[in-house]
């Protein structure tokens, strides 16, 4: 079953075309990776299915009905949830605190007061479930580490009810131990298979590592489609060498 689908979606800033006719196609469960240089369009791409940007042209489907993303709580509302790298976690809040961020649990309705021991108790039983490791619900987002942050903003979403994760640079600066955190908790996500997710990155090996099929984007289209067994590293590198080389000639013969 498919959990998503874009048919040539395009979509242009003045005379900038930031995406041409992108169809993509995310099935239940799976996890896509999504590759591109920088400018091939994966941001306009995700600001589309974030609710965002609006594409110019083209069809968004989600399980099979089509849809008009009109902002970006629509699309929450509809199950899409974006994880970007400033994660929009409250660095002096702490760990409970952030995971119940603007949907707070209160005593005696919503003017109440905080129901803190609520909160943290839920808290404790989703990360649990999870198995996120951190040294306790009450330290400051501040005080962990990259991987730990990373990995409280993914199991906010799924306690949020997603249903499709959008993953912009999961481990992006980071070490190769946070990484690890990270990736770890994108194949316990597989496992399940409750959540469709698409891994926007640069590392191919990692890419690999947990992603079950490839998409290409160049130049605003999707060049390239494949499942991770049927392709290699080397053939990804071969086809962004390509695509740089025929950029270059493009610049020398102007």
């Amino acid at each position: 079953m498919e959990a998503l689908r874009t048919e040539n979606l395009s979509k242009a800033f003045g005379r900038v075309v930031a995406l041409k006719k992108a169809s993509v196609r995310l099935e239940q469960g799976e996890v896509l990776g999504l590759l591109g240089d920088n400018g091939a369009g994966k941001s306009t791409l995700m600001k589309i299915l974030t609710g965002f940007h609006r594409p110019d042209s083209g069809r968004i489907l989600l399980r099979g009905q089509e849809v008009h993303l009109r902002s970006v709580s629509h699309a929450r509302a509809l199950g899409i949830e974006p994880v970007y790298q400033d994660l929009a976690l409250i660095n002096e809040l702490n760990v409970y605190r952030n995971m119940f961020l603007q949907r707070e649990i209160r005593s005696w309705g919503p003017l109440g007061i905080l129901n803190d021991s609520l909160m943290r108790s839920k808290a404790k039983e989703h990360l649990t479930a999870m198995r996120v490791n951190i040294p306790s619900l009450d330290v400051q987002i501040s005080k962990l580490s990259g991987g730990q942050r990373q990995a409280i903003a993914v199991a906010r979403s799924v306690f949020s009810d997603a249903k499709i994760l959008l993953l912009d640079e999961p481990t992006a600066a980071m070490g190769v131990k946070e990484s690890a955190i990270i990736l770890d908790l994108i194949r316990r996500l597989k496992d399940k298979g409750e959540v469709s997710i698409i891994v926007v990155a640069h590392n191919y090996a990692q890419i690999f590592d947990v992603c079950d099929r490839i998409n290409l984007l160049q130049n605003g289209e999707i060049s390239f489609n494949s499942r991770t067994s049927d392709t290699s590293i080397e053939e990804l590198t071969r086809l962004v060498v390509d695509e740089y080389r025929a950029a270059r000639e493009r610049v020398t013969n102007t």
